[in-house]
């Protein structure tokens, strides 16, 4: 599985940018995808996860009702829809796919997910 993110760059504080993570290789619909973070000097974490099928999805508690993830199935791409950005947005995405089955849970840990893209900086100004 190999994963592309893109999008970003450098958006006003309260401003809005979309995030596109195109995967390719063998995916299956039941598996998830995460988004993470990683601010300067900070530890990666989780912002948000969906599947492939489905509508369910699972947010962080900072970006509850400011990120949405939509899919295009047909192009094999999930997207992060930033909006109402903050300067404490600002950090490196990555999208990432979670390999193992877990039936109505989404991991929010790290090391759960198995194959990473190579990240993309959004930097948002005050």
């Amino acid at each position: 599985v190999q994963l592309q993110a893109s999008g970003g760059g450098l958006v006003q504080a309260g401003g809005s940018t979309r995030l596109s993570c195109a995967a390719s290789g063998r995916t299956f619909s039941r598996y998830a995808i995460g988004w993470f973070r990683q601010a300067p000097g900070k530890e990666r974490e989780f912002v948000a996860a969906a599947r492939w099928s489905g509508s369910s999805t699972r947010y962080a508690d900072s970006v509850k009702g400011r990120f949405t993830v939509s899919r295009d199935v047909a192009k094999d791409t999930m997207y992060l829809q930033m909006n109402s950005l903050k300067p404490e947005d600002t950090a490196v995405y990555y999208c990432a796919y979670d390999r193992t089955w877990r039936p109505g849970y989404y991991s929010v840990k790290v090391f759960d997910y198995d194959y990473w893209g190579q990240g993309t900086l959004v930097t948002v100004s005050s």
